[in-house]
């Protein structure tokens, strides 16, 4: 789906924002700075002054004026920046500051080809705008890694969870540069969504982009996009996000209602996102016969061939939480 014209303009504007406040955040660290430390404002004021008369050399022709240019301004940034440590602040105080580096908040950085595109942190804030990730934010908020415990785990339930865990750790660790797929499966409330939510927040955090969907609602989506003829834009820029993203978690997958179509929509999103590389993580109460019996012949290869299965076992955590609550 693509923004309309308010949601773009909201983005803008928040950009916008970030970069006066952060502007005007340097500019209180240097009014501190020129109060707090003798000789800095003086210093910096001057590099004007040099400059101009160095220019002034370079359009009279002299020889290596330009080289004396910047030797004359690398020796006065060396010397401001002693200034600053010296002082008990760091070199890099009065810098630029951007809440993203990448695009310097601007939303949009340019690529290899001379293309600008839009920047990691655009495309999570045009995500969280199209695909109401509240449900997610509200889940990340109290269940991620911090928050993790093996109080309701024992015996091989506990070594299944413990072994789960160190696969998701491996995978958010290794997101950037190695791509696999995650598989979570097994009885009902043993951290399966969990789980999915830990990596989540991880992966939002260090700026990747993040889709969530329970099952039925994805299939729900695409089945109002698809059967409308009105929506097929809506359809394809659906698609473009859905296969696009960084990461799509599909959770509890089994509890819509399959058909062929569910079926076929299933292995297309799991096939395109495998042919680009793109990381998908599934979470389901089912097994592995039931994932076989329930979708195609295709969808259970592409899944046992390409994802890590992760099996959990246990009691349903969620009700011994309640339980315990309750006394």
């Amino acid at each position: 789906m693509a923004l309309n014209k308010m949601q773009y303009e909201s983005i803008i504007k928040g950009y916008e924002q970030t970069r006066d406040r952060n502007r005007h955040l340097t500019e209180e660290r240097r009014s501190m700075v020129y109060a707090r430390v003798p000789g800095y404002r003086e210093l910096e004021e001057s590099v004007a002054d040099i400059s101009a008369s160095l220019t002034r050399l370079v359009i009279d022709g002299e020889e290596d004026a330009m080289q004396k240019v910047h030797s004359s301004l690398r020796e006065i940034s060396i010397h401001k920046k002693r200034l600053l440590t010296d002082a008990g602040y760091p070199a890099d105080y009065l810098e630029p500051i951007y809440d993203c580096t990448d695009c310097r908040d601007t939303g949009f950085v340019t690529d290899e080809s001379g293309l600008k595109k839009k920047c990691h942190c655009f495309r999570n804030q045009e995500i969280t705008l199209l695909y109401d990730q509240s449900n997610i934010r509200e889940i990340i908020g109290t269940e991620n890694f911090s928050t993790l415990s093996y109080a309701f785990y024992h015996g091989e339930d506990l070594d299944r969870f413990q072994k789960a865990v160190n696969i998701c750790k491996d995978f958010v660790q290794n997101f950037k540069q190695d791509y696999h797929n995650l598989f979570f499966y097994g009885t009902v409330g043993t951290g399966k969504s969990f789980l999915s939510g830990c990596i989540a927040n991880e992966l939002l955090q260090k700026g990747y982009s993040v889709i969530y969907f329970s099952a039925c609602r994805l299939f729900e989506t695409l089945a109002h996009y698809s059967f409308n003829n009105h929506l097929k834009e809506a359809l394809y820029d659906f698609y473009d996000d859905l296969y696009k993203c960084d990461l799509v978690i599909i959770d509890d997958l089994g509890t819509e209602m399959t058909n062929s179509f569910v079926a076929s929509q299933l292995f297309s999103c799991l096939n395109e996102r495998h042919l680009r590389k793109n990381a998908t993580i599934i979470s389901t109460n089912l097994s592995l016969e039931e994932l076989r019996d329930r979708y195609s012949d295709r969808v259970f290869s592409r899944i046992t061939s390409n994802y890590t299965l992760c099996k959990l076992t246990g009691p349903d955590i969620r009700m011994l939480k309640k339980r315990n609550a309750i006394h």
